[in-house]
């Protein structure tokens, strides 16, 4: 395997081995801590232009399972781990982590301290980095100091709409608005006899009301949810309109800006399998799947809209309840796939507003 390095754009060099695709890459560098799920990671758009950092130090040994993926496209920018399996050993398996990567464009980086990069981020904040294959780049801060990641949704939604039909009755007409969508999101809808068109961001309030769906999902995602104004003014008359809402981690995000609230960028987020949420009404923690760097502000909420959920060692916002609309959402992502499944009942409440 050839050399490979990591930059830091506070000028700290890891040197490391290559695996998956060889070449350069600049991303934002964040970390997650699951300890599988590794293939719905590299999957998930909502990486989209960073490059992530597993803290479990051997990944790739179940191998790869092309049923587990949560979209065809890995959107992420580069993949670092401690060591990879050669020889995954999995009754599923299909394929190995390396190929995987060379296959999807993704340039990868392992055998460097992966728990030394993690401790810099936890201590100094989310920072750009550059992996480099081969020869060492000489150091160009000022390239990594300047990249931000910009139109993440507009790069990562569908193109067209496209409708999901449950297997047997229909039982609710659900628009999805795909803000990066994983697929387990889409599952999980369709299992409950939903049938979901999945449209694209830049959907017009116009279109939607077209449809006639009877709620509307406002899925995961990545980048800043700020950018999005004309996805947050949309939201605000669907909500005008009574039309019961679901947003989900980006979602739960755009849906309180459409409320007046406010959001912040965090220092290194939370990515993860293992994430623990308390439901305000019944003081039950529940371990969750989320996958992000901004917060809602609970602070800013408007009146009458209820923190339903809040991060149990950070205490940061978890989810919302608004007592004035048909409306909730959470910052995790109920019933995620390679992660824990006990938080469906976020689905089943949605389905009754609609319901009602």
């Amino acid at each position: 395997m050839q050399k490979a390095y990591l930059i830091l754009e506070n000028g700290t060099i890891f040197e490391g081995k290559s695996f998956g695709c060889e070449g350069e890459t600049v991303g934002e560098i964040v970390f997650t801590t699951g300890m599988n799920g590794y293939v719905e990671t590299l999957t998930d758009p909502s990486f989209y232009g960073q490059i992530v950092v597993q803290t479990f130090p051997a990944i790739g040994n179940y191998g790869v399972i092309a049923s587990d993926v949560e979209s065809d496209a890995c959107h992420l920018k580069g993949y670092i781990v401690r060591e990879w399996c050669q020889e995954p050993s999995n009754f599923r398996c299909e394929g190995i982590l390396d190929t995987f990567l060379k296959n999807k464009g993704v340039i990868g980086l392992y055998g460097i301290d992966t728990r030394a990069l993690t401790r810099i981020i936890r201590e100094n904040g989310v920072m750009n980095g550059k992996i480099v294959t081969g020869e060492k780049a000489e150091l160009n801060l000022s390239e990594l100091k300047n990249y931000k990641i910009v139109d993440a949704v507009k790069n990562t939604t569908t193109k067209e709409e496209y409708v999901l039909k449950p297997d047997g009755e229909v039982k609710n007409k659900v628009c999805l608005i795909d803000l990066g969508a994983k697929n387990s999101v889409k599952k999980e809808l369709v299992k409950r006899g939903c049938e979901v068109t999945v449209v694209p961001a830049t959907t017009s309030f116009e279109r939607i009301k077209e449809l006639g769906a009877e709620g509307v999902v406002l899925s995961n995602g990545g980048g800043d949810p700020v950018e999005n104004e004309a996805l947050i003014e949309t939201v605000k008359k669907l909500c005008e309109e009574k039309i019961p809402v679901l947003g989900i981690c980006l979602g739960h995000q755009i849906l309180a800006l459409s409320q007046g609230a406010k959001v912040l960028k965090m220092k290194y987020g939370h990515r993860g399998a293992n994430v623990p949420a308390i439901r305000l009404e019944t003081g039950k923690t529940f371990i969750t799947t989320q996958n992000h760097g901004y917060i809602v502000l609970s602070e800013t909420l408007p009146e009458g809209a209820k923190v339903s959920f809040v991060n149990a060692n950070d205490k940061t916002c978890e989810g919302v309840e608004y007592e004035y609309m048909p409306a909730l959402s959470t910052q995790f992502i109920p019933e995620s796939c390679g992660g824990p499944l006990d938080t469906g009942f976020i689905y089943d409440k949605f389905v009754e507003y609609m319901n009602k």
